[in-house]
């Protein structure tokens, strides 16, 4: 019965897995119910799932889906934060800036991005990488910077010219117009 659970679970995981381009594997040990509930929170507001399966059963089936962990990551208590890669984004960010993290209670262990393996510190670094609305913001900015500077440089001798008109009407009266 038990292998049979088991072999249910690995094919249930393994599903979830095929359908993640991206994972943020990190090691929970000794959070208080208040922090547990603050990490599951935060990371479902931006629509990750987080799992915490055995780790033997999370090794097969990430076999199962052509992912080679490298060994050392799996040890003690791990979870699997998983999604596309704006959630593997968030739930770094999320986890960095969480208070357990600062306690020493969450740790990086790897990642996944897009089936590109990251080690505990590549991981870490998806914490300061932008989201997609600051991404696009950033991209307008720069797109349009160099259209913003012609037309001031196209308008800046008009402009010139009318304050010139405008400064004579103003100070010299009836032979200025």
């Amino acid at each position: 019965m038990p292998n049979l659970v088991n072999e249910l679970m690995v094919k249930e995981l393994s599903s979830a897995l095929r359908e993640s381009s991206s994972m943020v594997f990190v090691s929970l040990s000794g959070l208080s119910m208040e922090e547990n509930e603050g990490l599951r929170n935060g990371l479902a507001e931006g629509g990750v799932s987080l799992r915490v399966v055995r780790n033997s059963l999370a090794k097969l089936a990430l076999k199962e889906c052509g992912v080679e962990i490298p060994d050392g990551v799996f040890e003690g208590s791990v979870a699997i934060a998983m999604g596309d890669p704006e959630h593997a984004i968030h739930a770094a960010k999320v986890f960095w800036t969480s208070d357990a993290r600062k306690d020493g209670k969450v740790g990086f262990r790897a990642g996944l991005l897009e089936g590109e393996l990251l080690d505990a510190g590549s991981a870490r670094d998806l914490a300061d990488l932008p989201d997609r609305e600051t991404l696009r913001a950033q991209l307008l900015g720069v797109l349009s910077g160099p259209a913003r500077s012609l037309v001031a440089i196209t308008a800046a001798p008009g402009s010139s010219l009318a304050r010139v008109v405008n400064a004579r009407v103003e100070a010299g009266g009836e032979d200025a117009a």
